[in-house]
């Protein structure tokens, strides 16, 4: 089966070099098997994510080079639209099918409830949800539906889901002791991360998904989710991340890393893309390279498993 992969990044700002890196390995690799590559926009939260982040991401991606072959703002392709936002009627068909299957239940927990200091925490520093309003009885429900609107929540079962990452090999995790229950649709009615995300690597036809390791743990769930519902699983690959000189991961709100600022210094992307791609252990040196010139050398192997430091001469002094 061709490979089929992806690029969904949230419109949520200006990419930042780290965004740049996730595309540009997403790209490489299905480039360098002559896959198709999509470009989906993950705008969930519309109030968050305004059309023009989006419009500038799609301008980011040509300017380095980097093309897709479905999607984008345009639609191009057969699953449009390709922006979350525009899809709501697809995640509520497919909520439903798992309502009907006995599997979710509203939850009417409060943020502070939720980050009590007894709530047990994960490793990755999420609450594992306690189960609390799994317990509540209709009657119960239907009191509490008079103040308060419920998110809505998937019940998981003791069952260990297990993976081959293609870089960091065999991941597995418990989903009721590792993972617990979690939320499809929150309290305001917008659908979760969790669920949009399964459903269109599902109907997209995604075949891989390359992205940073700290959706590792997101993972699982998503197989799980798609099984449920009937999907075919993708192959999964998660990338180091992108870190800057104190340790610290790379935000939207450092405007000396985001691409509008680099594009404006360097004035074009292969000194940009050599000195990322060096320090993604693709090349020896940091010399100046396209994006085409780099789908030779990909390889997995080459990628560290540690998380990077951002590469010299690119941060603004």
């Amino acid at each position: 089966m061709p490979v089929c992969g992806r690029f969904a990044p949230s419109p949520s700002g200006r990419m930042h070099l780290g965004n740049l890196l996730c595309a540009l390995i997403a790209w490489l690799s299905v480039r360098s098997q002559n896959g198709k590559m999509i470009l989906r926009q993950e705008d969930l939260d519309a109030m968050r994510c305004p059309l023009s982040y989006a419009e500038l991401i799609e301008e980011d991606l040509r300017w380095f080079g980097l093309d897709w072959d479905e999607g984008g703002l345009e639609g191009r392709g057969p699953h449009a639209p390709y922006l979350q936002s525009r899809r709501s009627e697809l995640y509520h068909f497919y909520l439903e099918q798992l309502d009907k299957k006995g599997l979710l239940y509203p939850c009417f927990c409060s943020r502070a409830q939720l980050h009590a200091a007894s709530a047990p925490h994960l490793e990755d520093g999420q609450v594992l949800y306690d189960g609390r309003c799994r317990r509540l009885t209709p009657a119960q429900v239907a009191q509490k539906r008079q103040t308060r609107s419920p998110a809505m929540r998937v019940r998981v079962p003791e069952e260990t889901v297990a993976f081959t990452d293609l870089h960091y090999g065999r991941v597995e995790q418990n989903l009721a002791t590792q993972c617990g229950d979690f939320i499809l649709r929150r309290s305001d009615g917008v659908f979760a991360y969790q669920l949009a995300v399964t459903v269109d690597d599902g109907l997209m036809g995604v075949t891989q998904v390359v992205r940073g390791r700290d959706l590792l743990s997101s993972t699982p769930r998503q197989i799980w989710l798609l099984n449920q519902l009937g999907f075919p699983v993708p192959q999964y690959g998660h990338i180091p991340l992108l870190l800057d000189e104190t340790g610290s991961r790379l935000s939207k709100r450092d405007l000396s890393l985001d691409l509008g600022e680099l594009r404006t210094r360097f004035g074009r992307p292969e000194p940009i893309l050599g000195k990322l791609a060096y320090a993604a252990g693709l090349l020896d040196r940091p010399e100046p390279a396209s994006a085409r010139e780099l789908i030779p050398v990909f390889s997995w192997e080459k990628i560290p498993k540690t998380d990077l430091y951002c590469p010299k001469g690119l941060r603004m002094e």
